[in-house]
């Protein structure tokens, strides 16, 4: 019987995979371009950024949901001594040392789910930035480790494509978030086109496109930056993050054809040949 991936048991390995099935993403199929070793360190990041994300969607007060964020702190600082109590840092323990995975960028991203706990409304330009780079780009040094290139090259890979798909994810969620009381959009766009900073009032604004149309652009240029820096990667390396890439430029693009009115849904037949394009050599 061949060894189990990362040397975990199969029991832990079955509990984190099926945390990523029940999320109901792609991911798990786009996990599925990776070796063993590498798909189940990524599954395993995935489900603690899965854990941590719905505790920041919860709705229950803040106050009751910032002790869960700060034991899951513990619990990533407890993988960095080398003690672990469940199945996710189990499979944490053993993919961080395998592939260099950092604590800094664990906590990154529960910095950011703790900005996502008080809800956001019209951030700053830099609030903006410094959300995506916690919630997505921190995910992104993660998974360029696990994916094989932890090159400062493979850094700013992250960095940018990070902010791409984030940026997306906000444009995509107009609607979803304002029914929330949130609103991603900058308050500097905003401003500029006459939208007030009110998630309900701003929907229904005749310039919100205008301002979608200003972050859109603000996303293309990161996809451009990202692609830029992919080809000084390892290539092999890069192919789920050339994936992610295609597939979130390609719902961005369908946002803008549709006038911002989301949600998108890619077409079977258009992720297909995203995989058979990106995915493959």
């Amino acid at each position: 019987m061949s060894a189990a991936p990362l040397g975990a048991s199969r029991a832990d390995l079955d509990a984190v995979e099926a945390i990523v099935v029940a999320a109901g993403t792609s991911f798990h199929r786009g996990m599925a371009l990776l070796p063993p070793d590498r798909r189940h360190a990524m599954y395993a990041v995935y489900a603690f950024c899965r854990i941590v994300d719905d505790i920041a969607d919860d709705e229950a007060p803040f106050a009751s949901r910032k002790p869960r964020l700060d034991a899951w702190r513990a619990r990533i600082a407890g993988v960095y001594r080398g003690a672990a109590e469940d199945a996710v840092t189990r499979v944490l323990l053993r993919a961080v040392p395998a592939f260099g995975l950092r604590q800094v960028d664990f906590e990154a991203v529960i910095d950011g789910m703790e900005m996502d706990a008080n809800p956001i409304v019209a951030p700053d330009l830099a609030t903006l930035d410094l959300y995506c780079d916690r919630v997505a780009a921190a995910v992104g040094r993660l998974s360029v480790r696990a994916f094989g290139d932890g090159s400062p090259d493979a850094d700013t890979v992250a960095f940018h494509l990070g902010r791409a798909l984030q940026l997306t994810n906000i444009l995509r969620d107009v609607a979803e978030d304002a029914g929330r009381g949130r609103l991603y959009l900058p308050r500097e766009y905003l401003a500029a086109e006459g939208v007030p900073a009110d998630p309900a009032v701003a929907l229904a604004h005749p310039a919100l496109g205008r301002v979608c149309d200003r972050v859109g652009a603000l996303a293309h240029g990161h996809f451009r930056e990202a692609a830029a820096w992919m080809a000084r990667c390892d290539r092999r390396a890069m192919r789920p993050a050339r994936l992610m890439g295609a597939t979130y430029a390609a719902i961005l693009a369908r946002l803008e054809r549709q006038r911002w009115a989301g949600p998108v849904k890619l077409p079977k037949w258009r992720k297909l040949w995203l995989v058979a394009r990106y995915g493959v050599w």
